[in-house]
């Protein structure tokens, strides 16, 4: 709560200062949310989908995926985001987190330490620096999230410092972190977690992009160092079409101390052909192996050794309101994916969107 206490500090005294008032110091407000519908072919009786997936993640139930709120403060020298939020999303992706925080999209203030250089800190609650989705649906290619995403931090809780060149062509950033997609420690964990971004754009057609985590995300009596690296690569090859490649991998210690490693890998490519100003076609492939249930436990001989597939058409109703529409499904190695009273080794199913920003 002091996180927050802070925010409203800034956000108030900011706002009724009359020296704010002839700086360029602002105050803006948003909102988001997001409707959705799937069909799940394997019909879960109790209406919750895979245990990996943590967006649109009920079966045929018309539900909101994402409602979100926010205040942004932005003047010369300090910036600072408050935002709650509600939804499957939220109830799925705060489940660990005490529940005064289960609602807290992002909290944080920045300072710049710099006067004549673009030279930040952050702290707080705040988006996650790794991988190249986010949890706002209208930002990503294709509706769903990939299992790269929704098996790595969507949030993260700590400090960075970071600088973007004066060309706006390089962000570097370094970060302490309480651990992966965290708010609160896990009981008993006395570690601290650090990771480092690196953001290149050439010219406004290519970013090209390197994240990692290095931490322990487990009791200290538990304790693995986790060893993580995002890379991709956004390219926009013609007006109209453009593509993403994306691979993650990480390397975590069998058990506390061991010089062994249990290894997970997810190669992405996503592609989005723009129609026209409202018409829109998208597609992915991913492949997610973790062998050893690093992340994704399924307690079968070979894990979680999954092909994936999805395509998706994008309507833009207005600037502001987008209803989109994806079939998706999962090839596995092993019988990991539940009907009725069986296992199955596919998963095919239908998800549909609608998407409103102010």
């Amino acid at each position: 709560m002091t996180i927050i206490g802070m925010l409203l500090g800034v956000f108030f005294s900011k706002a009724q200062s009359s020296d704010s008032l002839k700086t360029e110091s602002k105050v803006t407000f948003s909102a988001y949310a997001e409707l959705f519908y799937t069909y799940d072919f394997n019909e879960p009786g109790n209406h919750l989908r895979q245990n990996f997936l943590y967006s649109y993640n009920r079966h045929n139930e018309v539900n909101l995926n994402l409602g979100l709120i926010k205040a942004n403060y932005q003047s010369e020298n300090i910036r600072a985001n408050l935002a709650l939020m509600g939804g499957t999303y939220a109830q799925d992706n705060m489940a660990a987190e005490q529940e005064a925080l289960r609602y807290i999209n992002e909290a944080n203030v920045g300072i710049k330490i710099s006067k004549n250089k673009n030279l930040w800190i952050d702290a707080g609650i705040m988006p996650s620096h790794i991988g190249w989705e986010s949890a706002i649906g209208r930002d990503n290619i294709n509706l769903t999230r990939s299992f790269a995403a929704e098996n790595s931090p969507y949030f993260e809780t700590g400090a960075k410092i970071s600088y973007t060149s004066d060309n706006g062509k390089w962000f570097v950033s370094g970060l302490v972190l309480n651990g992966w997609q965290r708010i609160a420690k896990v009981k008993g964990n006395q570690s601290i977690s650090f990771g480092h971004q690196v953001t290149y754009k050439p010219n406004d057609k290519v970013t090209l992009n390197s994240s990692s985590f290095i931490g322990n995300d487990k009791a200290k009596d538990e304790k693995r160092m986790r060893y993580f690296h995002d890379l991709y690569g956004s390219f926009q090859l013609t007006e109209k079409f453009s593509a993403l490649l994306g691979f993650d991998i990480g390397a975590e210690q069998k058990t506390k101390g061991s010089g062994q490693y249990n290894i997970w890998y997810s190669p992405n490519i996503q592609a989005k052909y723009q129609i026209d100003n409202k018409w829109a076609l998208a597609g992915r492939l991913e492949y997610y192996n973790d062998k050893n249930g690093v992340i994704i436990s399924t307690g079968t001989p070979d894990g979680f050794q999954t092909f994936g597939y999805s395509l998706n058409v994008d309507y833009a109703i207005f600037k502001n309101v987008v209803f989109r529409t994806e079939a998706r499904g999962f090839t596995s190695k092993d019988a990991i994916f539940a009907k009725n009273d069986d296992f199955r080794k596919g998963n095919f199913f239908i998800t549909t969107s609608l998407a409103v920003w102010f």
